[in-house]
């Protein structure tokens, strides 16, 4: 019922007391509820890496005028299990270029979220890879019509777009899709001295050597801790090894032409004793072992870079387990990442039996952020912690699976970048809204809780996701 007002100038005639109508009731009635934002547009183009390769970003635009943009990032060592990044091949760009998965976004997913809810994560994530793409494997959903690096470019901005819409941070966002109830301040893992395929010295294993200041009492304290050893580090190899051996790596840690592992590890220890901040400081490893495994006689070579090499440094699983047994002995050694091949579940059920109380042992390309391979090893007790990494099974949606499964079992969670990396900063607010740092810190105020050297206690397992983000 709508108000009729009377024009002064053409006054009705004057009805009898009798005829006059009770007065309007004000109208109780709430206003009708705004309408949802909805996708308008998706567009996706081709932009470059932070080693030069071709990789995919989005932009999703609602009818609310929110406008979200996101890019995905690519590695250099990768597990086979991987869902699947879609490249051109030929001859441009070495075969990196990725105009099929541009074309894929802008021609099959664009017009089918056209008028869809951002904020609608999983229903979104399940419907590009369920039903617009649909290939799968033995593993689960592995994205090989439409490729990976598509879906998940397309995801991640459309997570953004929901934050924005519902005028929170995305780190919160991302905790409320999760259930996270608490967030907690990672402890940032400072990736200081390269081997393996990231850098051009003699180390088999990958060995990024990484520093933890556990001790921190704060994310800021804890990036000032980290930045003076990484400072006192550089002084310690240019010194022994000369300005050249300053050089980075792809991961952004130095590379100085080491022999072994333990060289770099007492490397670390005397920057970490220089910096003022033994006990405080400790150290993580990610070995890659998948780079240096014989699949042929199931061994390892710890020689495998050698170009003449004669076969005398390979070693069995259980022997290369006591090697990290050693290594955890004599060092302070808090987290092992992918000590064994991504095939070789024994031994790493063997390995986190006798020393995951001590060590926290990190599946990377055992897991690929995989729900299926997550569930197959809690049930094997294969490892005791997640590396997270969004790429490797290309959305939002299964990588909160994966990590909720984790945190039901009771494992710590890596959150972690690739090598090649762009200027997208969304895996610092997974990082917290699963469990931009030094930022959300000082949004959170007194509320901010930094894991510190509690990483693994089993009230962070019980109650938050323990992230760790790589530098």
């Amino acid at each position: 019922m709508s108000r009729i007002h009377r024009n002064p100038t053409l006054l009705a005639p004057t009805p009898s007391p009798s005829s006059i109508p009770p007065p309007l009731e004000p109208s109780r009635s709430s206003p009708p509820p705004p309408m949802a934002a909805t996708i308008v547009s998706v567009k996706a183009r081709q932009i470059f890496d932070s080693r030069g390769n071709p990789t995919v970003e989005v932009d999703v635009c609602c009818s609310d005028g929110t406008f979200a943009r996101a890019a995905v990032p690519s590695g250099a060592s990768t597990g086979v299990y991987e869902a699947l990044e879609l490249r051109d091949g030929g001859s441009d760009y070495l075969g990196k270029g990725v105009s099929k998965a541009v074309d894929n976004v802008n021609s099959v997913i664009a017009p089918a979220l056209i008028g869809k809810d951002p904020t609608s994560q999983a229903e979104l994530d399940n419907f590009m890879v369920q039903q617009l793409d649909g290939t799968k494997n033995e593993w689960g959903w592995c994205k090989q019509k439409l490729g990976a690096n598509a879906i998940l470019a397309v995801s991640l901005a459309i997570c953004k777009a929901g934050a924005i819409i519902k005028k929170i941070p995305l780190y919160q966002h991302i905790a409320n899709l999760a259930g996270n109830k608490q967030l907690v301040l990672p402890v940032p893992a400072f990736n200081v001295i390269n081997g393996g395929s990231h850098a051009g010295n003699k180390l088999a294993m990958q060995a990024e050597f990484m520093i933890l200041p556990t001790g921190a009492a704060s994310f800021k304290e804890a990036m000032k801790m980290g930045v003076e050893v990484y400072h006192n580090l550089k002084s310690v190899i240019k010194k022994k090894y000369g300005q050249d051996a300053t050089n980075v790596g792809d991961e952004g840690g130095f590379a100085p032409n080491i022999q072994e592992n333990k060289e770099g590890l007492e490397l670390l220890k005397t920057a970490i004793e220089k910096a003022g901040y033994t006990g405080k400081v400790v150290i993580g490893m990610d070995v890659a072992a998948s780079e240096f495994y014989n699949d042929k006689d199931k061994t390892y070579d710890l020689n495998f870079k050698e170009e003449n090499n004669d076969g005398s440094q390979k070693i069995s699983g259980d022997s290369l387990k006591n090697v990290y047994k050693s290594f955890v002995s004599e060092y302070p050694i808090v987290s092992i990442e992918d000590p064994f091949d991504q095939d070789d579940w024994e031994h790493y059920a063997k390995m986190t039996a006798e020393i995951g109380e001590q060590v926290q042992i990190v599946g990377d390309d055992l897991l690929v952020t995989n729900p299926t391979r997550v569930a197959k090893a809690i049930q094997e007790k294969s490892c005791n912690a997640l590396l997270l990494k969004v790429n490797q099974i290309g959305s939002v949606t299964e990588s909160i699976e994966a990590v909720k499964m984790s945190k039901r079992a009771g494992w710590g969670v890596m959150t972690s970048h690739r090598s090649g990396e762009t200027e997208d900063t969304f895996i610092a607010d997974l990082a917290v809204g699963l469990a931009t740092l030094l930022r959300i810190e000082e949004e959170l105020g007194a509320a901010a809780v930094y894991a510190g050297a509690k990483f693994r206690a089993p009230l962070y397992r019980a109650h938050v996701i323990f992230c760790i983000e790589k530098l």
